[in-house]
């Protein structure tokens, strides 16, 4: 005997010409007034806002944190060589943050008088700064999140690495 009528193969062929149609046309799918996507264009600035605004903060946060690095060489300047690397890493840091300068910062307070002292009170700062972007990076979108982890573990690392160097920096 001959089959007549509807196969499994059929059926299945037709249900999903009807799906893909029922999708398809709802892509295109517009109310005609352009209020979508505006919408859209409105969460995206805002957005962009945000992530700029988080990334300034991070950059003054780095800022100061280079100026306090640039108060201990000029203050003790046989630290400069234990220093200069991670003062330029810091200064890499601020500029992956943000693309311009920014303003000069000055430090309320300028730094021990004690070579020992200033290095511990700078491994004592990249300790808060690395909190501070540590911080951040959990609010932050993924792109900045990425590089503000990436900083913060470079800040952790030069927190022990200056730890160290107090331990060998006469006073």
């Amino acid at each position: 005997m001959r089959r007549t009528g509807t196969t499994r193969r059929g059926a299945l062929t037709a249900t999903g010409a009807i799906v893909l149609g029922a999708t398809l046309g709802g892509c295109g799918a517009d109310d005609g007034d352009g209020r979508e996507d505006s919408t859209i264009a409105d969460a995206r600035a805002a957005a962009a806002q945000v992530e700029n605004t988080m990334r300034l903060a991070a950059a003054t946060t780095s800022r100061k944190l280079l100026v306090q690095y640039d108060q201990v060489v000029k203050a003790h300047p046989p630290t400069a060589a234990g220093l200069t690397p991670l003062r330029d890493a810091v200064r890499a840091h601020t500029t992956a943050l943000s693309q311009d300068e920014g303003a000069a910062l000055a430090l309320p307070h300028p730094p021990a008088t004690d070579a020992k002292a200033a290095v511990e009170e700078l491994a004592a700062a990249e300790r808060r700064t690395a909190d501070a972007h540590t911080a951040t990076l959990l609010k932050a979108p993924p792109e900045l999140a990425r590089l503000l982890a990436s900083i913060a573990a470079a800040g952790a690392a030069h927190a022990y690495l200056l730890t160290e160097l107090a331990k060998e920096t006469s006073s």
